[in-house]
């Protein structure tokens, strides 16, 4: 119990989240009003899409999808291409969080074995950046994406048209950073089956049955099967094939998302600080969400933000968009910096100078994209 609340404490985004919420129910006394803060539509699609997708890793099939892929692979761009398209479609998916959880680590020990540890930190930073910009296009890529599609009711054509522009330019951009990397005609070296990071799938019965539930959720998003029943399903199927996988969602996003509901609704319920802070994103909810998420990462700003405009498109452009840039304006990206620093203590000042470097330069390009089209 005390680690979990030390685990539960050395979060910043969600002390933030909760400090917040406690500060702002001294100005607006908590009152039945409370309840209808919180979007327990994408909260419980969200709960159910991480239990799912945990169930579908702890069947080794996204590494396994990957150590084919790669099996065909000869020059060391075509390595590279795998490995960050990998992270680029799968986010699309199954998350930019689980896409870095399950290929950064597999990136890592692929490098290793071929002998290219000159293109461990380019690779790593491409993944990630692959990650955050192939999540955008989907409603389930990213917990905001997710949060955005339930508040605006949007159709999934709509959504999906609205980020394409954008996930285009993605792919064409990594598709130009593969031309600048370094050794990019080399052979590979070392044998094939030192990539084989998997040998085989779990369980097939299981596989099958976090697909059918993967199924049903993608339903629940596209609202043809009520999101509860959906929650249901998994609870009630998940604890009695494999009940342990209830306990790796990641609660404190969740706990966060709560805490950012009730400080949001308090803040709308302020009729002063209501009109002000429309006024301010009137006309600039792209560019400010692209600022706020800098400092606080997009899930936060989109919470924070939403409440003060209805332009809804150009906040979800922002926000996505947003995710380049610092360390933290996505937290995904720690992800891929953990992973790396794990094993690479000694080049982690290195590795934050290159992710930032790059990271600028994609954002200014989406930025300068953003206005053109606008």
């Amino acid at each position: 119990m005390k680690n979990k609340l030390k685990k539960l404490l050395s979060d910043p985004v969600l002390v933030i989240a909760w400090i917040l919420a406690f500060l702002s129910s001294f100005i607006v006394l908590p009152d039945a009003e409370y309840a209808g803060y919180i979007d327990f539509r994408s909260l419980g699609i969200l709960w159910g899409l991480m239990i799912i997708i945990q169930g579908l890793r702890e069947n080794s099939i996204f590494e396994k999808i990957g150590d084919i892929l790669l099996s065909k692979v000869k020059k060391s761009w075509h390595l590279a291409l795998v490995l960050v398209f990998l992270c680029f479609v799968s986010s699309m998916f199954i998350t930019n969080d689980v896409a870095l959880i399950t290929f950064v680590p597999f990136a890592l020990m692929t490098l290793s074995s071929c002998k290219r540890e000159d293109l461990m930190i380019p690779v790593i930073v491409l993944q990630t950046i692959a990650a955050n910009l192939g999540s955008m296009l989907t409603p389930i890529g990213n917990p905001q994406n997710l949060y955005l599609y339930g508040l605006t009711g949007m159709g999934i054509g709509e959504f999906v048209l609205c980020m394409l522009p954008y996930s285009v330019l993605a792919a064409v951009l990594l598709l130009a950073a593969m031309l600048v990397l370094p050794g990019k005609a080399k052979t590979l070296e070392g044998r094939k089956k030192d990539y084989n990071i998997v040998r085989h799938f779990g369980s097939t019965k299981q596989i099958v049955v976090y697909c059918l539930l993967f199924a049903i959720a993608l339903l629940s998003v596209l609202r043809i099967v009520p999101w509860f029943i959906m929650v249901v399903a998994v609870l009630v199927v998940v604890a009695v094939m494999d009940g342990k996988i209830l306990l790796r969602a990641d609660y404190i996003l969740l706990l966060t998302f709560i805490g950012f509901f009730i400080f949001t609704g308090n803040m709308g319920r302020m009729d002063l600080v209501k009109e002000n802070l429309t006024k301010l994103m009137e006309g600039r909810e792209f560019i400010t969400s692209v600022v706020a998420s800098q400092f606080i990462s997009n899930v936060p700003a989109t919470l924070m933000l939403s409440g003060f405009t209805e332009n809804y498109k150009e906040l979800l452009a922002g926000v996505n968009v947003g995710g380049l840039g610092t360390l933290i304006a996505s937290m995904a990206s720690l992800i891929s910096f953990k992973a790396f620093s794990n094993d690479y203590k000694e080049s982690r000042g290195k590795y934050l100078l290159v992710f930032t470097a790059v990271n600028v330069l994609f954002l200014l390009i989406f930025v300068g994209m953003h206005f053109v089209i606008a």
